[in-house]
């Protein structure tokens, strides 16, 4: 019989190992995902140094994109008629923003401290995401809280900075 015990135990303890280890694997690859798809964004917004800076006044909305002229402030920079925002980063027609240029295209990303916000997105998504899995799978409720609260922090703090 008491081998009978011990191969129970044995496992539980493999079962318990296993489920640790898918869920743990399933968080880490949500909050990944989410640096990924901030990194294509924030990476224009962060790393400016030897980037086309400068400002663009939305000129007009249409679909999911905002469009209008691009005044240089950086050297090296050009001129341009027209320069592509996503409409979610622009919210008013007449506004000027301070932006970067994609390298080799016309669209631009905002920059500064709304602008890094909005990049992280992505990333405060998936925290809040990933913290459901951590509370339920992993059984960590403190380390859920904390990657719940940063993501709501972030999603909030970008709500009042692109307004």
């Amino acid at each position: 019989m008491p081998s009978a015990v011990s191969s129970s135990q044995g496992a539980v303890a493999v079962l318990r190992f296993g489920r640790l280890a898918a869920m743990g694997t399933v968080a880490a690859l949500i909050v990944v995902a989410g640096v990924w798809g901030s990194w294509g964004t924030a990476q224009y917004v962060m790393l400016t140094k030897g980037r086309e800076q400068g400002t663009m006044t939305v000129a007009r909305c249409s679909g999911d994109a905002c469009s209008g002229p691009y005044v240089p402030s950086s050297a090296g920079s050009t001129a341009r008629k027209r320069v592509v925002i996503g409409d979610s980063v622009a919210v008013r027609r007449g506004e000027v923003l301070t932006v970067a240029v994609k390298p080799d295209s016309d669209e631009v990303v905002r920059t500064g401290p709304a602008g890094v916000l909005y990049a992280w997105l992505p990333l405060a998504g998936a925290l809040l995401l990933s913290s459901v899995v951590v509370a339920g799978g992993l059984r960590m409720a403190r380390t859920a809280w904390v990657m719940a609260g940063t993501g709501i922090a972030l999603l909030t703090a970008t709500f009042f900075a692109v307004q």
